[in-house]
């Protein structure tokens, strides 16, 4: 497999593409601008493009001359258009382990993870000064960086929606129906990054009952206190190293 460099002018994107690709294109172009351009695009012997169509554009949008592509010659007609569907949807079958997710997330203090799609709070600095016998918290200042976004950007509520449905057709006792109903809001997804934002725009009132719903934490020690955060003596004894394990 060869890789080499092609003028991104000299590419041909694919008329009939029909993956809808435009609201990757900024994630993407933050992924190549900060790592580099790691995975190449996959032409025919045409020029026309197999795979990568998001990435040319990410490239066209941080202004890049040329790109890395492989020239997929070996590949019949059918299999290109074969391999230019598999390649969009084997990446849509997997899923992700947010235990693991979340972990790897944590481990990654210096870097916005937000704008490669992946939801939270910027972390411009790291949160928690890793010092053996102190742990000092910085506390975040809300301010406004864009346009307010809209409510419904806020939460998704497409799972929640989903069990409601079949709660409500099924055929069980109303009780049991009741408290499944109450059981499915565990499925509300939020967007941290668009309630901050939201957060910054909104009138006192409101963000005051937002601070109270604990969507933003503004007093760290409230927070502790109300149980948003929680600190273990067990875990600042294994920070001091006097864990007996």
């Amino acid at each position: 497999m060869k890789i080499q460099m092609m003028a991104t002018n000299d590419l041909i994107p694919y008329a009939n593409n029909p993956r809808q690709n435009d609201n990757a294109v900024d994630a993407v172009a933050e992924s190549i601008k900060d790592f580099g351009f790691k995975v190449p695009i996959v032409i025919d012997s045409q020029n026309e493009i197999v795979t990568g169509h998001t990435r040319l554009k990410a490239a066209k949008k941080l202004g890049l001359d040329e790109v890395p592509v492989i020239v997929a010659d070996d590949l019949t007609p059918e299999q290109v258009k074969a391999f230019r569907l598999a390649d969009n949807k084997t990446g849509e079958l997997a899923d992700w382990d947010e235990d693991l997710l979340e972990g790897e997330l944590a481990k990654i203090l210096n870097i916005d993870m937000s704008v490669y799609g992946f939801g939270g709070l910027p972390l411009e600095d790291s949160d928690i000064e890793d010092d053996t016998y102190t742990m000092k918290v910085d506390v975040p200042h809300y301010q406004i960086t864009g346009v307010s976004p809209e409510l419904d950007q806020l939460v998704n509520a497409e799972k929640v929606d989903e069990l409601t449905s079949e709660i409500k057709k099924a055929n069980i006792p109303d009780d049991i129906k009741k408290f499944l109903e109450i059981a499915a809001t565990r499925h509300y997804k939020f967007d941290y990054a668009s309630i901050a934002e939201y957060y910054a725009h909104a009138d006192k009132e409101v963000q005051k009952l937002f601070e109270d719903s604990a969507l933003v934490i503004i007093d760290f020690d409230d927070a502790i206190k109300d149980g948003y955060v929680k600190l273990s003596d067990r875990l600042m004894r294994m920070r001091k190293g006097d864990s007996d394990e």
